[in-house]
């Protein structure tokens, strides 16, 4: 099953595009795993399945809340990943609304992360020169021999982000895809070109603040240079599917995209391995084996 840094937000009663956790239910999420039993339909004993039930063991299905999923195309778990909603999130995000054209740069948050990754890979595909933060060396290093990042960096090293961040993209940055949020999104304000484009995905640096953070002190520059932010749920694209589908199956053919998991075994293990997943300690998707080993 998966664990998410959406789920964070699941777990405080506020107003959202997701209902919130509820106490003393089990929560929820995106699981992969074989049918044990069938009673007919459009599903069999032995099937490999998608659904959004995960944090539970086994459960009951009428099917309607299933998707068959091919473990000749990829591990099964990587239909919770590349796959899966975390690959679509870097898809559309990228394509539908950071719009990339030839020879861009392109700058990753969190890079290395199971979104990240696929976004830096994408611009790749798509001429990008592509720049990645992420908090380890051994991070850095797969985003430049196996991702293919022109260029990357270790936030946890640097004293002035900002600095930073333009000795890396010297002529600019024309696509942020911003998983981070904080002092991330004010140092890419400062490098952004003119009539750039910052896709809001995800803010995890902000996800356990107690108190409201302030705002990026530089947030002029989005007039100044007439950019354009835009935040986005994958959830509102599901027509893009079809395409994603037929794209990421033919590029992981290809060898073209690659990816990274960190699996954490047992249930009883899956609060340790959420914690882990906000305080970066996963080095790509973020997964908990339930039972036994079942990849394929």
């Amino acid at each position: 099953m998966s664990v998410d840094p959406y789920m964070r937000g699941r777990m405080r009663d506020i107003e959202s595009y997701i209902p919130p956790f509820q106490i003393g239910k089990p929560l929820e999420g995106g699981c992969v795993g074989q049918v044990l039993k069938s009673r007919g339909g459009k599903f069999q004993v032995g099937d490999y399945v998608l659904g959004m039930l995960g944090w539970r063991e086994y459960y009951v299905s009428n099917g309607s809340n299933l998707t068959k999923i091919d473990p000749n195309i990829a591990p099964i778990q990587a239909y919770l990943g590349t796959l899966g909603m975390t690959g679509f999130t870097a898809y559309v995000g990228l394509l539908d609304i950071g719009q990339p054209k030839k020879g861009e740069t392109v700058f990753v948050s969190a890079a290395s992360g199971a979104v990240g990754a696929v976004v830096c890979q994408i611009g790749k595909i798509k001429g990008c020169r592509v720049v990645g933060s992420a908090g380890s060396d051994e991070k850095i290093a797969w985003l430049m021999d196996e991702a293919g990042a022109d260029s990357a960096f270790n936030y946890r090293k640097v004293d002035d982000l900002t600095a930073e961040l333009g000795r890396h993209c010297s002529n600019g940055i024309d696509i942020y895809f911003d998983n981070v949020g904080g002092k991330h999104l004010e140092a890419a304000l400062s490098q952004m070109n003119t009539f750039g484009r910052i896709v809001l995905c995800g803010m995890i640096s902000l996800y356990n603040a107690t108190r409201p953070m302030a705002g990026p002190s530089n947030l002029i520059l989005a007039i100044v240079r007439r950019l354009t932010l835009k935040g986005f749920i994958v959830s509102d694209h599901l027509e893009r599917l079809p395409e994603f589908n037929a794209d990421m199956g033919k590029w992981i053919a290809e060898g073209r995209i690659k990816w990274k998991e960190t699996i954490v075994n047992g249930i009883e293990n899956a609060p340790k391995a959420f914690i882990g997943l906000l305080k970066g300690e996963n080095f790509g998707k973020m997964l908990v084996r339930i039972g036994p080993d079942t990849a394929v």
